[in-house]
């Protein structure tokens, strides 16, 4: 196994010859991050001393939502599938630029794809996202012939978009735009349309390696079922064959050829449609209600940039619905929380209403893009975490 431990400029270079080998049947690449503090448990959990799973070209290691170390299995065959299905989706090779963290599965296959494009892969470089920063990167990815792509989650987008000027210039350079790690909110791809900014909204995860799912339409080799309990399922050579030392969990989970997220769906009109998470569903007072249903609500509300509703336990009701939100920094209206209320009611229902309701000016995130709910409940509203069990790794454009 070969550790390739990412934080400065440079260490892109090594990863990127790491995997070119790997790819060419050499030694299995395991990618961390070097300013992580939880690093160095992700490492000593993924056992660099034992034998690697037979077929494994890269470990993509994370701790979730949950702090438990786990690390999923990803073949030649996978990543290579998704890189080769990509390209076909978008219009054909092409040159990348990087602009998601590489020990994630998105940004890691940013550079698979441009290591089978035989490009050169540009590089926005670490550090806080920053438009001007990102405009100077995209320079580099800009030139030459053939399309030029990136990937980036829906917080970049949104930046990008608020700060206009050169960023957003570069944005509407790209021939396509895919934005993973999390949901694009509607308000987000109208907001990229009008921009003129290119988008394709994906979903997928690491057992997935990355996107397989691009604007509701499985990549080509894929395949999306609803179950009755409204789960998602997904089959196809971009399939990962397991976790790191866990056959229990691998069994569980990957069955038959198939993948079993932790994700409810739908299909509307032909498209896979993403609604929640299995777990997300609040009982309040013997009444259902859906996390990702109240959130969307709030993110069609005027002045709402995001939010994040998560259930917190509750004497008289078992647990209450409470949201934090995030006001939208361009609009020129401020929400007001008796608005949102309202509008929470009339959409989905008075057991749906927020009763705890707090403005943040931002969300704790864990991964490129995805919101840490466990630190929203114990951070912002001041709750012990009830831990739940996770199905999977969700990350990926």
């Amino acid at each position: 196994m070969r550790e390739v431990w990412l934080g400065e400029p440079a260490s892109i270079d090594e990863l990127r010859s790491a995997l070119a080998e790997a790819l060419d049947g050499g030694p299995t690449v395991l990618p961390l991050d070097a300013r992580d503090p939880s690093a160095e448990k992700l490492r000593a959990a993924m056992a660099p001393d034992q034998p690697v799973e037979p077929g494994t070209a890269v470990i993509i290691a994370t701790s979730g939502s949950t702090g438990e170390p786990k690390g999923v299995l990803l073949s030649v065959k996978a990543l290579t599938s998704s890189a080769t299905a990509t390209h076909d989706r978008l219009g054909g090779p092409g040159r990348w630029l990087l602009a998601t963290p590489a020990h994630y599965i998105g940004g890691l296959q940013v550079l698979v794809r441009s290591l089978l494009a035989g490009t050169p892969c540009a590089v926005v470089p670490p550090g806080p996202f920053r438009p001007d920063v990102f405009a100077e990167a995209a320079e580099t990815a800009l030139r030459g012939e053939g399309p030029r792509y990136t990937a980036m989650v829906p917080t970049q987008l949104t930046r990008l978009i608020e700060a206009g000027g050169a960023g957003l210039d570069a944005a509407r350079a790209f021939d396509a735009i895919v934005i993973g790690a999390a949901a694009t909110p509607p308000k987000l791809r109208e907001q990229a349309a009008e921009a003129g900014v290119r988008i394709v909204p994906a979903y997928g995860m690491s057992e997935t390696a990355s996107g397989c799912v691009y604007d509701g339409v499985p990549l080509d080799g894929v395949r999306a079922e609803v179950g009755e309990d409204e789960r998602i399922r997904l089959s196809g050579p971009v399939l990962a064959h397991g976790y790191r030392l866990r056959p229990g969990l691998t069994s569980e989970v990957f069955t038959g050829g198939w993948f079993r997220t932790g994700d409810r769906g739908r299909f509307r009109d032909g498209k896979l449609e993403v609604i929640g998470r299995v777990d997300d569903v609040i009982n309040t007072g013997g009444v259902k209600v859906s996390a990702a249903a109240v959130e969307r609500v709030l993110a069609g509300c005027e002045g709402v940039r995001e939010s994040c509703v998560v259930g917190l336990p509750d004497a008289e009701w078992g647990h209450i619905v409470a949201a934090a939100v995030v006001p939208d920094a361009a609009s020129a209206t401020a929400p007001a929380a008796d608005r949102l209320r309202a509008a929470v009611r009339e959409a989905a229902g008075p057991a749906a209403v927020p009763k705890r309701l707090e403005f943040v000016a931002s969300l704790p995130l864990r991964g490129p893009g995805k919101i840490d709910r466990a630190s929203v409940v114990s951070g912002i509203f001041g709750h012990a975490i009830d831990t739940k069990p996770e199905d999977g790794v969700h990350s990926g454009a």
